[in-house]
């Protein structure tokens, strides 16, 4: 028989110092949002599943939990992703004619972990930019990723651009099913080649050929270059090609020490996204600490086909890449009745310090905190601060 106290798996309580982390960066990334103009919504985690599938492709479809609604009988789904629930409000519930800014930080659920070492509950936060088409929106979601991840205490940041509209270019005009379309997409962000050469057999030589090229298109700017060379000469391959080198210079010159490139074969969410994607990554790193791009289908089903921008990243995973967090510092005081001690205690957690009551025949005990002082009786004075330089209690 299972205990009663076991979780299911990748499924995990947050005990208080990690608790204390996301917090204390929750509320830093939502005022890094606020001061670029972005107003936060709080949507439910459970609605109806059409609504939350959204333009969004097969793959989150398979990484939604879905029930019945006793009430009405229809199916409904728990979120695995906030973006469309963003698009939801913006196009029926604010009904805005210009700009919406939307940012969010939540839990949402997977049926299936992303990795051995990731939460079926990830806690995510994005931020999501509807009404502008033009290229500043997709540089400012950029922006704001690095700036939020520079907040949350990364120094050496990369960040790969990409563009849905490369391989839809290069497929102009040549049939594909819709379940050989998304192998190809799958060999493409495995770099499989072996699988992909299989796959485009029967294909005309000028569509196999630079879905093959693909593969190789990631580095530095030298890939815009041979991209150029080796793609169809198609508007949409253009104007994509054309559009990443915009926002390479101009990210290059707002943030001259983050290492920019390219990976033209980055295929994640190719469903979702409509133009120009990024995925940001911290120094050493193989896994993305964010990601976003433009996605401009996601609002349809709502009746407003808005132009929409964005990204999100997942606090749990970004807490795991930063340095331990230092013990709060906090003050420890005895219990007492005495009217002295207690105004005393109350004036200084005012002054936002920490105090920490040791209760009738315990001593404190804290996993985030660590005393550096305690309140002592100093005579006619009342109460005063002694330092406790050698302290390591609750550290």
């Amino acid at each position: 028989m299972t205990s009663a106290w076991l979780l299911p798996e990748h499924i995990a309580d947050v005990l208080p110092t990690q608790a204390r982390r996301l917090e204390t960066l929750r509320r830093r990334l939502l005022d890094c949002a606020e001061a670029y103009g972005y107003e936060l919504v709080m949507p439910p985690l459970l609605e109806h599943l059409e609504s939350l599938l959204s333009g969004t492709g097969r793959d989150l479809d398979l990484q939604t939990f879905k029930l019945v609604d006793q009430m009405s009988g229809r199916l409904l789904g728990l979120r695995a992703d906030t973006t469309p629930q963003a698009a939801r409000i913006d196009a029926h519930l604010l009904n805005h004619e210009g700009v919406t800014r939307l940012c969010y930080c939540g839990p949402v659920l997977h049926t299936r972990a992303a990795g051995l070492q990731s939460s079926r509950e990830p806690l995510q936060f994005g931020a999501e930019l509807f009404g502008h088409e033009g290229l500043e929106a997709d540089l400012e979601a950029a922006e704001l990723a690095l700036d939020c991840l520079s907040r949350a205490g990364h120094r050496e940041l990369v960040i790969d651009l990409a563009d849905a509209r490369v391989l839809r270019g290069v497929l102009a005009g040549v049939p594909a099913a819709p379940e050989r379309l998304q192998d190809i997409v799958a060999a493409l962000a495995a770099k499989d080649a072996a699988g992909l050469e299989v796959l485009l057999e029967g294909m005309p030589e000028a569509t196999r050929a630079p879905l093959l090229q693909l593969l190789d298109l990631y580095g530095g700017d030298e890939i815009l270059a041979t991209a150029t060379q080796v793609l169809p000469d198609r508007e949409l391959v253009r104007t994509a090609l054309r559009d990443l080198a915009w926002l390479a210079a101009h990210l290059r010159a707002a943030y001259p020490e983050v290492r920019i490139g390219f990976d033209l074969s980055d295929m994640g969410g190719y469903a979702y996204y409509s133009g120009p994607r990024f995925a940001v990554y911290g120094a050493g790193s193989t896994d993305a600490l964010a990601r976003g791009g433009r996605y401009d289908e996601v609002g349809a089903i709502f009746g407003r086909n808005r132009p929409a921008v964005g990204f999100s990243l997942d606090l749990k995973l970004l807490v795991q890449t930063l340095a331990p967090a230092r013990p709060v510092p906090a003050v420890r005081a005895p219990w007492s009745e005495d009217p002295g001690l207690r105004s005393t205690i109350r004036r200084l957690r005012d002054e936002g310090r920490v105090v920490m009551a040791v209760l009738p025949g315990h001593e404190p005990e804290a996993l985030s905190f660590r005393f550096d002082h305690e309140l002592v009786a100093d005579g006619a004075k009342g109460w005063a601060l002694r330092p406790l330089p050698n302290s390591s209690q609750g550290s």
